[in-house]
């Protein structure tokens, strides 16, 4: 959400802003809808303070015995009272209306972002780990991965395309990331471990910026509530409509969640496989801060997702993302994209954003600086640490075996009780 006032203080840089993002110049039509209901708005209270007037005149009259000038003003104070409903339905319907514009425009790119409208555009910042050499031709996981409990045909017959039924120690080494993961996030990168709803109101999904614009690409349950897509939603919103202490900032949350999405706009991409599903796991990373605070922060989020990729040992490199790349409430984004060796290519595993306080808004978050007389709004980042599955595709593909088993990460075998190989199932 943006604030009006900033809009109109200067409609040209907002304007140029959103235009890196490609979207037409909206600032004269928002101030427009704004002017008319402040306009209501003093009309509104101007009739308010006159009704009031009026209502004292009428005593002082009667108590003067001016019987006639009294109902001159009765009548005033009466028409008044016909006019404010009327006032005020105008008011709230431009208001309503300006929000609704408001609410479906996109976060403002930092400056530091890249121009571009896709990821062509995005811009490589640095890369870690050398891709493993093999002695034989690297398969992909869709292909290694059914002999090792990884079911596409029982999670299509059970649950249609995008689906996955995962058996035995597939099942097992899925459990141990994630709780790899979230232990190393809470030990070592200082989140603490949340449990929150899976399901959530209109007002939660609009927090975060997936509703109105979005909402094609979650799954809405008969009784007007979402499945989340990711926990962002749950963590992001356990601050909504809250002041907090500054003392309490950074806040740093993490969660291990089942996440639901409809994949609407991606039809025909990663249709085999275990990259793109309706249901998927992931360890998320949120924090609250302060408005200079965020800087850390990012870096700091985006070094823990990194630490779980450099523990298992995956190559990966860190994108940049270009404005038109970015998600529509990020104001900056870098990319984490593991080397898939059967796909000879890097795949995101990890999207790290900081939104400023474009959520905050929509949230009504805020705090208290120390000293300060007002709140404000506070900032808000997330990204995943990491996508469970992804980094579940990652190891069967890096460390794949030429007779078709899996050596286990190191750092996982504590997971694992013990077990350092997945071995086709008999």
């Amino acid at each position: 959400m943006h604030d009006i006032r900033l809009i109109r203080d200067d409609p040209a840089a907002f304007d140029a802003a959103l235009a890196r993002r490609g979207v037409a110049p909206v600032s004269a039509t928002l101030i427009d809808i704004d002017a008319r209901r402040r306009a209501v708005s003093t009309r509104m209270q101007d009739a308010q303070n006159r009704r009031n007037a009026a209502s004292k005149d009428i005593g002082m009259a009667m108590k003067d015995g001016r019987i006639e000038d009294a109902e001159i003003l009765k009548a005033e104070v009466a028409e008044i009272k016909d006019t404010l409903p009327q006032l005020e339905e105008e008011e709230r319907s431009l208001g309503a209306e300006l929000d609704a514009m408001l609410a479906a425009l996109p976060n403002l790119p930092a400056a530091e972002v890249p121009e571009g409208e896709d990821e062509a555009a995005n811009v490589e910042v640095s890369r870690w780990g050398t891709p493993r050499s093999f002695a034989f031709t690297p398969r992909e996981h869709a292909d290694i991965g059914p002999a090792l409990g990884m079911d596409f045909e029982t999670g299509a017959a059970m649950s249609g395309a995008r689906f996955t039924f995962l058996r035995g120690g597939m099942a097992r080494l899925q459990r141990a990331i994630a709780a790899f993961m979230l232990d190393h996030q809470t030990g070592t990168n200082g989140y603490t471990e949340c449990d929150p709803p899976l399901l959530v109101k209109d007002e939660a999904v609009y927090g975060t910026g997936q509703l109105p614009k979005f909402s094609e690409d979650l799954f809405h349950t008969t009784d007007g509530r979402w499945l989340i897509p990711t926990a962002e939603v749950s963590l992001t919103n356990s601050v909504r409509e809250t002041i907090l202490e500054p003392d309490a900032l950074p806040m740093r949350l993490t969660a291990q969640t089942p996440c639901f999405r409809s994949e609407a706009g991606a039809a025909g991409r990663d249709t085999r496989g275990f990259i793109r599903q309706h249901q998927f796991e992931k360890v998320e990373l949120v924090s609250i801060c302060a408005p200079d605070q965020w800087q850390a922060e990012h870096d700091h989020m985006v070094a823990s997702a990194e630490s779980i990729l450099q523990a298992l040992d995956l190559p990966y490199r860190k994108m940049l993302l270009c404005a038109g790349d970015m998600g529509a409430g990020a104001k900056k984004t870098f990319d984490l994209e593991v080397w898939l060796p059967g796909q000879g290519a890097y795949r995101e595993i990890s999207s790290i954003s900081w939104c400023g306080d474009f959520q905050a808004r929509r949230m009504d978050a805020r705090y208290k600086p120390e000293g300060a007389k007002r709140t404000e709004f506070v900032h808000t980042l997330n990204g995943s640490g990491l996508a469970v599955g992804r980094t579940l595709v990652a190891v069967l593909e890096n460390y794949q075996q030429e007779g078709g088993s899996v050596t286990i990460p190191s750092a996982l075998v504590p997971y694992m009780g013990g077990i350092t190989t997945l071995e086709p199932l008999g």
